[in-house]
């Protein structure tokens, strides 16, 4: 008896031991024809933690589609990606849950918080013990959203690719690392051992990295049953046209449907396998058999820059855009099955990882690749700086875009906090430069053994980036403090500079500045034309650092020679022996923009031919200017033209600098000057100089937030010449000077979008304060409501009363300050003259009180009739010196074809009248336009900063 109850006891004891692992057992069963799936589900949840738990976190990551107010929703409004908000309610996905149950049969309470309705908040029946597990059994249906999204859902073709669809438990580590699906695919969850059986029509293949176990099949349907090991990624495909290979090498074995356009398939073959092999001896043996990669995959996490240019211009072989295509995508999805760190909030290691090997194999296989590919070796471009760059210098050019534009964010800043372009670019750069920025510091390949070791001994197990670090600092004498306070947790630039530089007949002792507040080295290069003598690195340089070295054959030094530290401005380090200055450096001149080249002060040429008012009519010149593709604090341009049509010479010219301020809600302050001479009228030509002074603000805390805010002040001195053969009259007064103070503030988003600014004017005859309020709302039906206020008031006013120039405009501004981009500024009739700019009155229709020389007030109005057909109408009081406040009013159709860009106006009823009856009611049609390329960019701007 004493021996039966033993081994029952050894038998529950072994039992709980082996079973208390977290498990998930599903049945799903797919209909297709409604893209729903019937979910059956038992989950087995551990305790791992050292706390009592009362409640279990479920991931309902499919409820992030289920209204326009979801976290994810936001996220594509914050973005500019409309399609979602545009979205039909049976295109979006949600889940309904029915049963949710524990191993005794009793219904458990659950909940879902507003700001986070993809989490479930269940509570348990019984408080959860350290050690021992809770079983959940439940019972639901997931509603498919579309692909066209986020990648993930059904597609036009009723193919399925599923990631995050069905619910999983979130990780406890003290706290309950919970967070909303904001399309980041970083949902954290502990490895679970997984039992599928997916039920689905016959037509369909199904693809998965889990191993398949069982296949049956009935005359209309299939049961596939998958297994699995500690695994957290089930990415699931349902597809009626499988482009999926599968590839077998002595690693593992890939899944994939990466397009192999121009390589053959034993070169696919080869590849597949010397990439597999190049992640095993690196990273460590793969623990499942299978390792899936899609298209979606690559096009989520792609090879920005040349790669991505179309098939007709190819700067790299086939082979080698498959392999960095195929590896990068196999390296971010190694290291998610494999590497578990939260991967919100401690991702940079994994991205690191992953943009550190892919540098080393970049080097290690394609060394002598540039960075413009097989470009560098055509004349012509095989002189400019870019052409002698590596292909791995890429990745710091993208990195340094964000530096230098101040954008720049922390590596321990939350994912979903970081702008799109550091969170799918530069963060993942520096974090990959920084690991080899470490690996140059330490040496002795201290870092790349680290790194190899805590991926092995940490496989498949949860852990962090702060257990890297504590190993990393055991494996070397030398302090890397600075690596992670400094370089990882903050924005902090790197500026260095040698100054102070003495020489003797056996010695050189120097000064190295350090520019910026941190306790990063740097290296120090000694040099004998251009050959490396000796690598020094410089640690604790608290501002300065004075030092002396032996003088031996050195004739130059510098610091980052090699460009392995991502440095802000290379341009002062370096220092001559020799008898001349060695920054003095000679200037270099290159048709086209370049990348920057430190050793040279740069001076591009760029050919214009532009159109910019048909008084000029064509213009051609060129513009000189040091401009890279990096930004500079200090900028310049000149632009001589010559007009065809005024036949006379035009252009301008402008300087300025940027002080990039960090870590404070003032972001920049600029100092300019511009000058331009151009035509506004036949025959009449301008000349405007302007100094000027901005101060940009922004919310240091959200770089996220479009709201953004500047003040502005310049000076404007202007003169007008008038020609013999000018058809506009002579000016009493053709050269007046304008201070101008503008304070604007705007919020440009999708949904909601407001702007207002405050803009004063003291010139000798007039001054004047205006205020301009501009809101858009987009609202969940798809109307879109627009609002504009504008009133304005002279503060004195001697100018002389029989012209209008100086006054506020109700629909076509004098444009006085020449700001506005008119084709045809001083037109009184035709297509140019019916140019509309909104602003000041903004009306549209031309009323018989068109101007104000004392004080104006309208509002403007439209709202959605039809997709982009709106309707509009304007009123407002105009008042002039001698004359009573006239109400004026007009109404119409708007044809909205890209907003703020390009519109149409159709007036129907004003002051005048039903216009829409009157004669030549073509030329009463307004016109808003911009042929300017700035501007139009800026569509593609906002969706990435």
């Amino acid at each position: 008896m004493k021996l039966k109850f033993a081994l029952i006891i050894t038998v529950f004891i072994c039992s709980s031991v082996v079973g208390a692992q977290n498990r998930i057992d599903l049945k799903a069963d797919f209909d297709v024809s409604k893209k729903t799936i019937q979910i059956a589900q038992k989950i087995r949840y551990e305790n791992t933690s050292n706390d009592t738990l009362n409640f279990i976190y479920l991931n309902d990551w499919n409820s992030a589609y289920a209204t326009k107010k979801t976290p994810l929703a936001e996220r594509f409004t914050e973005e500019f990606n409309d399609k979602f908000h545009f979205a039909k309610s049976d295109q979006r996905g949600y889940t309904v849950l029915t049963v949710l149950k524990d191993s005794l049969g009793n219904s458990l309470d659950y909940s879902s918080e507003r700001e986070h309705p993809d989490v479930i908040k269940v509570a348990l029946q019984t408080p959860l013990a350290p050690n021992g597990f809770y079983e959940l059994f439940l019972n639901y249906t997931v509603v498919v959203p579309d692909a066209t999204f986020t990648g993930y859902g059904v597609d036009d073709l009723n193919n399925y690719h599923l990631k995050y669809w069905y619910l999983t438990p979130a990780v406890y580590d003290g706290a309950w690392q919970t967070y909303s699906n904001k399309n980041l695919d970083d949902l954290y969850i502990p490895p679970s051992d997984i039992n599928l059986e997916i039920s689905f029509p016959l037509e369909y293949q199904l693809i998965s990295e889990l191993d398949t176990e069982d296949i049956q099949q009935t005359i209309l349907r299939q049961t596939y049953k998958l297994s699995g090991k500690q695994r957290v990624n089930t990415s699931l495909i349902l597809s009626k046209f499988s482009e999926y290979k599968f590839v077998q090498t002595d690693d593992f074995t890939i899944v994939s449907n990466m397009a192999t356009k121009g390589i053959s398939i034993e070169e696919k073959a080869l590849a597949t396998d010397k990439i597999t092999q190049f992640i095993t001896e690196n990273l460590g043996t793969y623990p499942h058999k299978r390792l899936l990669i899609t298209k979606n995959d690559y096009k989520k996490d792609p090879l920005y820059g040349l790669n991505q240019l179309p098939d007709f211009i190819r700067p790299f072989p086939d082979r080698f855009q498959y392999e960095l295509k195929l590896l990068k995508t196999a390296l971010n999805n190694y290291l998610e099955n494999t590497l578990l760190i939260n991967p919100r909030k401690d991702y940079w290691l994994r991205d690191g990882v992953q943009i550190y090997y892919l540098m080393k194999y970049v080097e290690g296989f394609y060394p002598d690749t540039k960075l413009i590919g097989t470009l560098a070796d055509i004349w012509g471009i095989r002189s400019f700086h870019a052409a002698d760059l590596e292909y791995n210098d890429q990745f710091n050019l993208f990195y340094m875009q964000m530096v230098r534009t101040n954008r720049d964010q922390p590596l321990t800043m939350s994912k979903d906090s970081l702008i799109k372009f550091n969170a799918n670019i530069a963060n993942k750069y520096k974090a990959g430069i920084g690991l080899r920025y470490l690996d140059d510091f330490v040496n002795s390949e201290v870092v790349e053994g680290t790194i190899s070791d805590f991926l092995k001994n940490n496989k498949v197990e949860i852990t962090s980036s702060k257990k890297f670090e504590n190993q990393l600092k055991k494996n070397t004498p030398k302090d890397v403090n600075w690596f992670f306070t400094d370089y990882v947790a903050t924005s902090k630039k790197l500026d260095y500079k040698i100054q102070d530089l003495k020489k003797t007949k056996d010695s050189v002792t120097l000064t190295i500045h350090n520019k910026r507040d941190n306790s990063m080295p740097v290296s120090l290069f000694a040099l004998n034309n251009d050959s490396i003598l000796s690598k020094t690195w410089i640690e604790n340089i608290d501002h300065k650092k004075t030092i002396t070295i032996a003088r031996d054959s050195i004739d130059r030094l510098a610091l980052n020679f090699d460009n392995s530290i991502p440095e802000l401005n290379l341009r002062d380090n370096y220092k001559s022996l020799k008898g001349f200055p060695f920054n003095n450096k000679p200037f270099q001149f290159r048709v086209i923009q370049d990348i920057e080249d430190p050793y040279y002060n740069q001076v591009f040429l760029m050919p214009l031919v532009e159109f910019n008012n048909i008084y000029d009519g064509l213009t051609l010149g060129a513009k000189f200017y040091n401009k890279t593709l990096l930004r500079k604090r200090l900028n310049y341009k000149l632009s001589p033209q010559y007009a065809t049509k005024s036949k006379s010479l035009t252009g301008g010219g402008s300087v300025s600098f940027t002080h990039n301020v960090e870590n404070t809600s003032l972001y920049y302050i600029n100092y300019g000057f511009g000058g331009k001479y151009n035509a506004f009228a036949e025959d009449a030509f301008v000349t405007v100089f302007t100094p000027s002074l901005s101060f940009g603000f922004r919310n240091k805390d959200d770089f996220r937030s479009n709201e953004s805010s500047y003040l502005n002040f310049r000076y404007l001195s202007i003169s007008r010449t008038i020609g013999e053969n000018a058809i506009i009259e002579d000016l009493d007064e053709p050269d007046y000077s304008v201070l101008n103070i503008r304070f604007v503030k705007s919020d440009p988003g999708l949904v909601n979008f407001s702007k207002w600014y405050y803009d004063v004017q003291f010139a000798q005859k007039f001054g004047k304060v205006a205020i301009n309020y501009e809101y858009r709302k987009l609202s969940e039906s798809n109307r879109q409501l627009n609002l504009r206020f504008f009133a304005g008031t002279f503060l004195y006013n001697n100018t002389d009363l029989s012209s209008n120039y100086f006054s506020f405009a109700l629909d076509r501004p004098t444009d006085y300050l020449f700001d506005y981009n008119y084709l045809g500024r001083s037109e009184d009739s035709g297509i140019f003259s019916q140019q509309i700019i909104i602003a000041e009155g903004g009306f549209k229709s031309r009323l018989e009180t068109p101007f104000a020389n004392q004080w104006m007030v309208t509002g403007n109005a439209s709202t959605t009739i039809w997709k982009y057909i709106e309707g509009y109408g304007d009123i407002g009081l105009v008042k002039s010196k001698g004359d009573n406040p006239a109400f004026v009013y007009d109404s119409g159709i708007k044809l909205d074809l890209v907003t703020d860009y390009f519109e149409l106006y159709f007036p129907i009823y004003s002051n005048l009248g039903w216009e829409i009856g009157q004669p030549n009611y073509d030329q009463k049609i307004r016109i808003k336009f911009t042929l300017d390329p700035g501007a139009l960019l800026g569509l593609f701007r906002r969706k990435w900063y």
